[in-house]
């Protein structure tokens, strides 16, 4: 498809594609269409490329999956060429190969950045849609992809007198370019989900006094973080076809790992502890990969809840601020699983202090201190680490309007509505890389987003072969999966949580399971099949001709 050529009375400026984000998704969305022949434009409202990691500077920011897999395998030469740090490689590594992707297959001159897309409106009789970004541009395409991430859109609590605080107040998700010094401060810290169990043990390093403001425990496993060594990367590099192989089409979450051949209960409490004290020495995600039924039986996970708890009273000197950080309100693993670096021991530090506004919310912030159950803790600077609106807050920024005028934002007021999580009925040529409806942030997203992005080229592809101006998903598709989403997920422990996979973090928000659940390799043969049967349950219309019956 080539842009549409505009009249000398037409200023708007027309592409195939426009992609909405220049961070993984985004990038690989453009080399992707670049080498099919379709013009794209990508609009970026950050300064420059990553995503949730040109954002997300906060101290100790990682990502919780290893480096060797948290990387994109689209190119032989690129994965054996880049020489990851760590097993956990930090965020301003992970921005670093961000920036030398977009330099190695020279991206940069398609992307427009500090420019943030205020809205789409789909036009009926033309069959494009109409972009319009910060400043005012407005530009045609026939295809929209929305790479604007799942978790990107940082979450402001609504915390009475917040307005009125005099000191620096930072968010996790919004962290300053420029680095933020706490020596000699006293820091109050908001938020114990994985960026404030991140950050926490750096910010006491440096911090006069932190106190650490909790409403929920959150389980957290150790990262072992590590240098690596030449020769673990190349035994990796060799291994690279099978590990990519294995996490597309075997495991769950998109991660290699061994897996489990068992439940729980099926094990002696000897051997079961020696499992979860080797799980625990090596650290990370795979601690939860110990059984295979964690996540479906509740008395089998409380073995490996109770486990975890039972590590924080012997790392937690103090056993009243010990028996505050063992979690108890929900299934490990059903929110989330965090990993760390020291962050129990942390506790330990004179300097740092643990206030419970589980049972006394924080009534209100003043001038100079947070007010919890009428006691003033006194801070010089707070930082909020509250989250994101998850999987569906960075789409809600846009006005986004299909046919017959119909919002995005109305029709999932209820909660977000997909088929596969790739498109919405009512939405024409709308593309969700990761959106609700699919594996997401249950997954390795670099694994999900080659999936996303490989699908919709070869879906572009399809319609430009067959000469197909429109495709959307049917409404009956689009209601049979997100029947089949629920259903998934109400299978397992998951929904026990009030998680962000719940929406539960923001007020007001429809209480839905947003993920798919079912597996990665899973959901990519349905996706597949789905592809080979002629895009079962999408809707196609020709060029030439009126609406397609949807298959």
């Amino acid at each position: 498809m080539s842009p549409v050529q505009p009249s000398p009375a037409q200023v708007e400026e027309a592409y195939d594609v426009v992609v909405v984000g220049a961070g993984f998704a985004g990038m690989y969305m453009l080399h992707r269409l670049r080498g099919l022949g379709f013009s794209a434009r990508v609009y970026e409202q950050g300064g420059g490329v990553g995503g949730t990691w040109y954002w997300n500077r906060y101290p100790g920011a990682r990502c919780d999956v290893e480096s060797m897999q948290y990387s994109y395998s689209f190119s032989e030469e690129l994965q054996q060429e880049w020489d990851w740090s760590e097993r956990y490689a930090p965020q301003a590594e992970i921005l670093k190969y961000a920036n030398h992707v977009a330099d190695r297959f020279d991206l940069r001159r398609d992307i427009q950045f500090d420019t943030r897309v205020e809205r789409a409106m789909f036009d009926e009789r033309a069959k494009r849609w109409r972009v319009t970004v910060s400043g005012g541009d407005t530009v045609q395409a026939q295809f929209v992809v929305l790479a604007t991430g799942c978790l990107s859109n940082a979450r402001k609590p609504g915390i009475k007198g917040l307005e009125s605080f005099e000191g620096p107040v930072y968010h996790t998700g919004s962290w300053p370019h420029e680095e933020v010094d706490f020596t000699g401060l006293r820091v109050g810290l908001i938020g114990t989900g994985s960026s404030g169990i991140q950050s926490a043990p750096i910010i006491a390093e440096q911090a006069k006094h932190l106190t650490v403001f909790q409403r929920t425990a959150n389980f957290s496993i150790p990262a072992r973080n590590a240098a690596l060594s030449d020769e673990e990367r190349d035994a990796f590099r060799r291994k690279y076809p099978e590990i990519r192989r294995f996490a597309r089409e075997v495991a769950r979450n998109g991660i290699y790992a061994e897996q489990p051949d068992r439940g729980a209960l099926e094990d002696t409490d000897d051997v079961r502890r020696d499992k979860y004290e080797k799980r625990w020495a090596r650290g990370g995600l795979t601690f939860m990969y110990a059984y295979n039924n964690l996540g479906l039986d509740r008395t089998a996970n409380d073995t490996a809840a109770d486990f975890v708890r039972g590590k924080i009273a012997e790392i937690v000197k103090d056993p009243e601020t010990a028996k505050l950080l063992q979690p108890s309100s929900h299934p490990i693993g059903t929110k989330r699983i965090c990993i760390d670096t020291d962050y129990f021991a942390t506790f330990n530090r004179p300097n740092v202090s643990l206030v419970d506004i589980k049972a006394n919310p924080i009534q209100e912030i003043t001038a100079n201190a947070v007010r919890v159950a009428g006691k003033d803790h006194e801070v010089d600077a707070l930082v909020l680490a509250t989250g994101f609106d998850a999987m569906t807050g960075s789409v809600a920024k846009i006005d986004i309007a299909g046919r017959n005028g119909q919002t995005l934002n109305r029709k999932w007021a209820e909660g977000p509505k997909t088929y596969l999580g790739l498109m919405s009925a009512g939405f024409p040529n709308l593309f969700i890389i990761t959106g609700p409806g699919s594996p997401s942030v249950l997954s390795n997203m670099i694994v999900s987003i080659e999936q996303h992005v490989d699908w919709i080229a070869d879906c572009l592809v399809h319609m430009r072969k067959q000469g197909l101006a429109t495709m959307e998903a049917g409404r009956e598709a689009e209601d049979k999966w997100v029947a089949h989403v629920n259903e998934v997920a109400h299978g397992t422990l998951y929904p026990q949580a009030n998680s962000w996979y719940m929406g539960a973090n923001i007020p007001g928000k429809p209480r839905i399971f947003m993920p798919y659940i079912g597996g990665v390799g899973v959901y990519r043969r349905i996706c597949d099949e789905v592809a080979a049967k002629g895009y079962e349950g999408f809707a196609m219309e020709p060029a030439e001709q009126g609406m397609a019956a949807a298959s």
